[in-house]
């Protein structure tokens, strides 16, 4: 056996270096910081942890430090103790700097728990995403124009934040921007990064509305150096405008009673053409002309099979002598083709109206 050994075990299994035990108990002092220790050592993870931690440690070191000073009177008691309370203090010093320091404004802060938080986008990410804006809060007066249909470059994308925004084209209300919508998506999506280009709408505030502008070429570079932001840009880009597309097609399965499809390429003409219709005398005349030529009882469903093609009715034999007149003018055959849809929608009573018409009406 070696000397090592032997001397470890002399220390291990013989006796205790006290030769007598205290038989008064420590004061209340000591006592108390032991019980700070041991619930400062229970806290868990995270900022509230390290508060709660060192927030609890710190009152335990300075029961210490009371303890060594008046029952203990032990320098070296009074000095270690003392020590790890300032680094408690510290500890806490720094947590507060950090948390004010991160701290967001208001309207940021409930933008990222309204739509980032759902999608479990970490607070880092949103930092670099709100820091690429600037962190600037735009406002909007009531009346105020966004974008001109036009004019305005396409050099921006923004976010609503309050308020309410009115899209519209050619004078011709299409809908509504609320908030946390994009404003500018379409016109987004609509251009590469080295392309340039002008809004096809106008944008105007209703009320007194509050957004966040990025600029285009920050929003750029951070999208293609940032992947993770450039897929959440994406989503966030393309549900808004999937809201917006069906939003319109909604517009006008109220006004015909006949629910087209999104795609279809006359989409805005269907919709300037029902509020450019003519006043009250107009529309009792291709209310005459229409019940002059079609009555209920000759009334057809449109052919919506794309093949084989659908025979169209036969022609009635005594049509009044407006008619051909009706027929040959352009301009009303928008109106009558409209009002053809939405008697032959009643007619179809029990099935499911087309998703998609094959047959658009002449504009």
């Amino acid at each position: 056996m070696s000397p090592n050994s032997s001397a470890l075990g002399q220390l291990l299994w013989r006796g205790p270096v006290c030769g007598s035990w205290k038989q008064d108990m420590e004061g209340a002092v000591y006592h108390l910081a032991n019980c700070f220790l041991l619930m400062g050592f229970m806290a868990g993870s995270g900022v509230y942890g390290c508060f709660y931690l060192f927030g609890i440690l710190g009152p335990g070191y300075l029961c210490c430090v009371l303890w060594g000073w008046f029952d203990a009177c032990g320098l070296d008691i009074v000095l270690w103790n003392s020590l790890l309370t300032a680094a408690c203090l510290l500890q806490l010093a720094h947590l507060v700097y950090r948390l004010r320091v991160n701290t967001l404004p208001e309207e940021f802060n409930l933008l990222y728990k309204t739509l980032c938080l759902p999608l479990q986008v970490p607070l880092q990410v949103y930092k670099e995403i709100v820091h690429c804006c600037h962190e600037q809060v735009l406002t909007l007066a009531t009346e105020q124009t966004y974008a001109v249909e036009g004019e305005t470059p396409i050099n921006r994308l923004s976010l609503l934040l309050s308020g309410r925004v009115r899209v519209s084209q050619d004078g011709q209300f299409l809908h509504y921007i609320f908030p946390y919508q994009f404003m500018d998506s379409p016109e987004w999506e609509s251009l590469h990064p080295s392309e340039e280009g002008t809004f096809q709408v106008t944008l105007t505030a209703e009320t007194e509305c509050s957004y966040i502008s990025w600029p285009r070429k920050n929003l750029h570079l951070l999208l293609n150096r940032e992947r993770y932001i450039s897929r959440l840009f994406s989503a966030l880009l393309g549900y808004d405008i999937s809201e917006k597309l069906y939003t319109l097609n909604d517009k006008l399965f109220a006004k015909f009673g006949l629910r087209f499809d999104i795609r279809l390429p006359s989409l805005y003409h269907v919709l300037g053409s029902s509020a450019s219709d003519g006043g009250p005398e107009s529309e009792k005349d291709e209310e005459e002309v229409f019940e002059a030529a079609v009555s209920p009882a000759e009334a057809r469903p449109i052919c919506i099979l794309p093949t084989p093609p659908c025979s169209p009715p036969p022609a009635p034999t005594n049509f009044p002598a407006s008619l051909p007149r009706a027929r040959m003018s352009r301009p009303d055959s928008g109106p009558l083709a409209f009002r053809t849809l939405q008697n032959s929608s009643q007619v179809m009573t029990g099935a499911q109206a087309p998703l998609a018409p094959t047959h658009t009406p002449e504009l």
